[in-house]
């Protein structure tokens, strides 16, 4: 699983953990009944206080995106992936949103603001196939 921290980015570590396991979930990088490492296990990896893991997994436990097996850990669960995905689709669509808002309030027209939008989705498509 891989997790990279950045503690001066103004987002509080253990958020930074539970974006990048939603994230990890939702592009198939961590599937379902994946054990993740456990609290100590990343806390060293990070070198972050094991604390911070543990608010974090608690977070996507309660999110349904982690599961504790008796004996075993923290694993991905069942539904995982459905919800990351819903979830990071919500989040882009927020994004969006305030670019929308604020090309609109520079004074965009919005074909201006479409035209933008599939231009860089094309060159971002071209650049996947190169």
């Amino acid at each position: 699983m891989l997790i990279s921290i950045d503690p001066s980015n103004g987002i509080p570590i253990y958020e930074q953990i539970v974006r990048q396991v939603k994230y990890n979930v939702a592009n198939g990088a961590l599937v379902s009944g994946q054990q993740v490492p456990s609290v100590r296990d990343l806390a060293k990896m990070l070198t972050i206080n094991p604390n911070t893991i543990q608010r974090a997994y608690q977070l996507l436990q309660s999110d349904g995106v982690l599961e504790t097996v008796r004996g075993r850990g923290q694993h991905v669960s069942a539904g995982a992936k459905r919800s990351c995905v819903s979830q990071r689709a919500n989040l882009i669509r927020e994004r969006l949103e305030l670019v929308v808002e604020e090309a609109l309030q520079a004074g965009l027209e919005p074909a201006e603001l479409r035209e933008s939008f599939e231009s860089v989705v094309r060159r971002y498509l071209s650049s996947l196939k190169s």
